[in-house]
C-alpha cells in the first residue's frame, strides 16, 4: 500500500469520531504525529457562568490528541492526560487545538497539546497526554519502520 493510501485510510478512520459530529467540530492529521481539531463555541457549549464548559475545552484537545496519537495507524489509548485552564473562550470564540508528538517509543508515546483562540492566538489550555499503543493496527503497518 502506497505511503498516501494508507495517509488517507487513517484520516478516513478518524474521520469517524461521532463526538466530534455532535460538536461540530473539525479534526485533520497535519502529519504523522500532528494534528489539529477546531470548533466554535456555541450558547449550548456554555456553563452557568456564560463560558464554555471546561469539560468541552478538554473533549476538543482530547480529539486532537487521539488523531495525533492514532495518526500512525496503530491503534492508541490514552493512559492520562494533564490540563491546565488559562483562559474561558465565550459563545462565538473558535479554538483551535494542536497535538504535538513530543516522544513514541515501545508501548507508549507522550503529546503536548495546545488549545487556543483561532482569532487571537490566545491561549485558552495546554494539555500533556500519555497514550498506550496497542499490538492492533487498524491500518497495517507500512514497511517505514512503524
Amino acid at each position: 500500500m502506497s505511503d498516501d493510501s494508507r495517509e488517507k485510510k487513517i484520516a478516513e478512520h478518524i474521520q469517524k469520531d461521532p463526538v466530534a459530529s455532535m460538536l461540530n467540530a473539525s479534526v485533520e492529521i497535519l502529519s504523522p504525529g500532528h494534528s489539529r481539531a477546531s470548533m466554535t463555541v456555541t450558547e449550548a457549549m456554555c456553563n452557568f457562568h456564560g463560558t464554555i464548559h471546561g469539560g468541552l475545552i478538554f473533549t476538543l484537545g482530547d480529539m486532537a490528541f487521539g488523531a495525533a496519537s492514532n495518526s500512525h495507524g496503530r491503534t492508541s489509548v490514552a493512559m492520562n492526560m494533564n490540563i491546565n485552564f488559562i483562559r474561558a473562550p465565550k459563545p462565538g470564540d473558535s479554538l483551535v487545538a494542536e497535538a504535538i508528538e513530543q516522544h513514541r517509543g515501545g508501548k507508549t508515546a507522550l503529546y503536548d497539546i495546545t488549545v487556543t483562540q483561532a482569532d487571537s492566538g490566545k491561549l485558552i489550555a495546554r494539555i500533556e497526554g500519555r497514550v498506550y499503543q496497542m499490538d492492533e493496527w487498524f491500518v497495517p503497518a507500512s514497511d517505514s519502520g512503524d
